[in-house]
Protein backbone atom coordinates (compact mmCIF):
# COMPACT_ATOMS: atom_id res chain seq x y z
CA UNK A 1 0.00 0.00 0.00
CA UNK A 2 1.49 3.21 -0.65
CA UNK A 3 1.45 6.44 1.50
CA UNK A 4 1.78 9.52 0.51
CA UNK A 5 3.26 12.37 2.95
CA UNK A 6 2.13 16.24 2.65
CA UNK A 7 5.14 18.54 0.96
CA UNK A 8 6.54 20.70 3.77
CA UNK A 9 4.20 23.99 3.72
CA UNK A 10 1.39 22.30 2.23
CA UNK A 11 -2.01 21.82 4.27
CA UNK A 12 -3.12 18.34 5.92
CA UNK A 13 -6.84 18.52 6.43
CA UNK A 14 -9.01 16.70 8.74
CA UNK A 15 -12.65 15.01 7.75
CA UNK A 16 -14.82 18.70 8.13
CA UNK A 17 -11.86 20.08 5.45
CA UNK A 18 -10.19 22.25 7.99
CA UNK A 19 -6.83 21.38 9.31
CA UNK A 20 -6.30 19.84 12.59
CA UNK A 21 -6.32 22.56 15.35
CA UNK A 22 -5.65 22.26 19.17
CA UNK A 23 -9.17 23.90 19.92
CA UNK A 24 -10.57 22.33 22.69
CA UNK A 25 -13.92 21.42 22.56
CA UNK A 26 -17.03 23.94 22.39
CA UNK A 27 -18.25 22.87 25.64
CA UNK A 28 -14.94 23.19 27.52
CA UNK A 29 -14.73 26.53 25.77
CA UNK A 30 -18.46 27.47 27.44
CA UNK A 31 -16.96 26.78 30.71
CA UNK A 32 -13.80 28.67 30.67
CA UNK A 33 -16.06 31.72 30.01
CA UNK A 34 -18.03 30.84 33.37
CA UNK A 35 -17.22 33.18 36.13
CA UNK A 36 -14.93 31.05 38.45
CA UNK A 37 -15.52 29.92 41.70
CA UNK A 38 -14.88 32.23 44.31
CA UNK A 39 -14.34 34.97 42.12
CA UNK A 40 -16.89 37.98 42.97
CA UNK A 41 -17.77 39.97 39.80
CA UNK A 42 -14.92 42.67 40.40
CA UNK A 43 -12.14 39.89 40.14
CA UNK A 44 -13.88 37.89 37.75
CA UNK A 45 -14.60 41.09 34.90
CA UNK A 46 -10.89 42.70 35.90
CA UNK A 47 -9.47 39.31 34.58
CA UNK A 48 -11.11 40.01 31.91
CA UNK A 49 -9.55 43.69 31.00
CA UNK A 50 -6.29 44.37 28.60
CA UNK A 51 -5.63 47.74 29.49
CA UNK A 52 -2.76 49.59 27.24
CA UNK A 53 -0.68 50.75 29.81
CA UNK A 54 -0.03 47.42 30.86
CA UNK A 55 0.58 46.20 26.96
CA UNK A 56 4.40 46.20 25.25
CA UNK A 57 4.64 45.87 21.45
CA UNK A 58 6.42 42.70 20.65
CA UNK A 59 8.92 43.18 18.18
CA UNK A 60 10.35 39.74 18.58
CA UNK A 61 7.27 37.83 17.52
CA UNK A 62 8.05 37.70 13.87
CA UNK A 63 11.68 38.69 14.44
CA UNK A 64 12.92 35.65 12.42
CA UNK A 65 11.12 37.06 9.13
CA UNK A 66 13.10 40.79 9.84
CA UNK A 67 16.44 38.92 10.01
CA UNK A 68 15.33 37.41 6.78
CA UNK A 69 14.89 40.62 5.30
CA UNK A 70 14.32 44.20 7.44
CA UNK A 71 11.51 45.49 5.02
CA UNK A 72 9.25 42.70 7.33
CA UNK A 73 9.70 43.94 10.49
CA UNK A 74 6.80 44.86 12.74
CA UNK A 75 5.71 44.68 16.02
CA UNK A 76 2.54 42.35 17.65
CA UNK A 77 1.07 43.95 20.91
CA UNK A 78 -1.83 41.14 22.43
CA UNK A 79 -4.83 41.87 23.90
CA UNK A 80 -6.38 38.52 23.04
CA UNK A 81 -4.91 35.47 22.99
CA UNK A 82 -1.94 35.10 21.07
CA UNK A 83 -2.91 35.76 17.05
CA UNK A 84 -1.25 33.66 14.50
CA UNK A 85 2.22 34.74 15.13
CA UNK A 86 3.56 31.91 16.62
CA UNK A 87 3.93 32.81 19.96
CA UNK A 88 3.35 29.93 22.28
CA UNK A 89 1.70 32.00 25.35
CA UNK A 90 1.56 35.11 27.03
CA UNK A 91 -0.10 35.38 30.34
CA UNK A 92 -0.51 38.71 30.01
CA UNK A 93 -3.69 38.80 27.91
CA UNK A 94 -6.90 38.03 28.06
CA UNK A 95 -7.97 34.37 27.40
CA UNK A 96 -9.28 33.55 23.87
CA UNK A 97 -12.48 31.56 23.45
CA UNK A 98 -13.79 32.42 20.03
CA UNK A 99 -10.81 34.87 18.29
CA UNK A 100 -7.90 36.58 19.10
CA UNK A 101 -6.97 40.18 18.82
CA UNK A 102 -4.38 42.14 19.32
CA UNK A 103 -2.74 45.29 17.39
CA UNK A 104 0.43 45.51 15.08
CA UNK A 105 2.47 48.19 13.81
CA UNK A 106 3.88 48.32 10.39
CA UNK A 107 6.43 50.84 9.66
CA UNK A 108 6.66 52.85 6.61
CA UNK A 109 7.67 51.26 4.03
CA UNK A 110 7.62 47.43 5.62
CA UNK A 111 4.91 44.43 5.18
CA UNK A 112 3.43 41.39 6.24
CA UNK A 113 4.80 38.74 3.97
CA UNK A 114 2.19 36.95 1.79
CA UNK A 115 0.56 33.75 4.23
CA UNK A 116 -2.30 31.52 4.29
CA UNK A 117 -4.94 30.52 7.20
CA UNK A 118 -6.28 27.77 5.98
CA UNK A 119 -8.41 27.69 9.18
CA UNK A 120 -9.66 30.94 10.29
CA UNK A 121 -10.76 33.82 8.80
CA UNK A 122 -8.66 37.00 9.37
CA UNK A 123 -9.94 40.70 9.82
CA UNK A 124 -7.75 43.67 9.60
CA UNK A 125 -8.71 47.23 10.82
CA UNK A 126 -6.98 49.93 9.91
CA UNK A 127 -6.47 52.33 13.23
CA UNK A 128 -3.67 54.72 11.43
CA UNK A 129 -2.09 54.83 7.82
CA UNK A 130 -2.44 53.32 4.51
CA UNK A 131 -2.43 49.93 3.57
CA UNK A 132 -2.19 48.04 0.40
CA UNK A 133 -3.89 44.77 0.93
CA UNK A 134 -2.90 42.07 -1.55
CA UNK A 135 -4.71 38.75 -1.76
CA UNK A 136 -4.24 35.89 -4.27
CA UNK A 137 -6.36 31.99 -4.72
CA UNK A 138 -6.02 30.00 -7.50
CA UNK A 139 -4.12 32.29 -9.64
CA UNK A 140 -5.94 35.34 -8.96
CA UNK A 141 -4.82 38.51 -7.84
CA UNK A 142 -6.65 40.97 -6.43
CA UNK A 143 -5.47 43.92 -4.27
CA UNK A 144 -6.87 47.21 -2.34
CA UNK A 145 -5.29 50.49 -0.43
CA UNK A 146 -6.95 50.01 3.00
CA UNK A 147 -7.38 53.55 4.94
CA UNK A 148 -7.80 54.59 8.57
CA UNK A 149 -11.36 53.56 9.65
CA UNK A 150 -11.20 50.60 6.72
CA UNK A 151 -11.79 46.66 7.34
CA UNK A 152 -10.93 43.37 5.73
CA UNK A 153 -11.60 40.05 6.44
CA UNK A 154 -10.15 37.90 4.41
CA UNK A 155 -11.47 34.21 3.98
CA UNK A 156 -10.03 30.60 5.14
CA UNK A 157 -7.49 29.60 1.76
CA UNK A 158 -6.38 32.89 0.34
CA UNK A 159 -3.38 34.38 0.74
CA UNK A 160 -3.28 37.90 2.14
CA UNK A 161 -0.39 40.74 2.30
CA UNK A 162 -0.32 43.70 3.95
CA UNK A 163 1.93 46.27 3.09
CA UNK A 164 2.52 50.15 4.17
CA UNK A 165 2.37 52.34 1.59
CA UNK A 166 1.83 55.59 3.78
CA UNK A 167 4.60 57.87 4.70
CA UNK A 168 4.00 56.81 8.41
CA UNK A 169 3.68 54.00 10.93
CA UNK A 170 0.78 52.17 9.87
CA UNK A 171 -1.28 50.79 13.30
CA UNK A 172 -4.04 47.86 12.70
CA UNK A 173 -6.62 45.51 15.01
CA UNK A 174 -5.90 42.23 14.13
CA UNK A 175 -8.68 39.86 14.93
CA UNK A 176 -8.42 35.79 14.01
CA UNK A 177 -11.37 33.89 14.53
CA UNK A 178 -9.74 30.95 16.48
CA UNK A 179 -8.48 30.95 19.92
CA UNK A 180 -5.64 29.47 19.29
CA UNK A 181 -4.98 30.03 15.07
CA UNK A 182 -2.40 27.16 13.18
CA UNK A 183 0.31 28.86 12.12
CA UNK A 184 0.11 30.54 8.96
CA UNK A 185 2.11 29.16 6.30
CA UNK A 186 3.85 30.81 3.16
CA UNK A 187 2.84 30.54 -0.74
CA UNK A 188 5.47 27.28 -2.25
CA UNK A 189 7.76 29.44 -3.07
CA UNK A 190 8.35 31.87 -0.92
CA UNK A 191 12.04 32.14 0.77
CA UNK A 192 10.22 32.23 3.78
CA UNK A 193 9.23 28.88 3.42
CA UNK A 194 12.51 27.43 4.70
CA UNK A 195 13.14 29.52 7.77
CA UNK A 196 12.70 27.96 11.26
CA UNK A 197 11.42 30.24 13.60
CA UNK A 198 13.29 31.36 16.38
Amino acid sequence: MKTSTAAANQPVFNLLGLLDATIAPEPEIQRSMLQPAGQNLAQWMESRVARFPTRRYDWDALKFQADFDPKYRRAQMRYMGTGGTGVASDNNTVPAAHFTFSTMVIPAGHEGPSHIHYDVEEVFFVMRGMMKVVCEKDGERWESVLRERDLISVPPGVYREEINIGDEDALMCVMLGSPKPITPVYPPDSPLTKLKRG
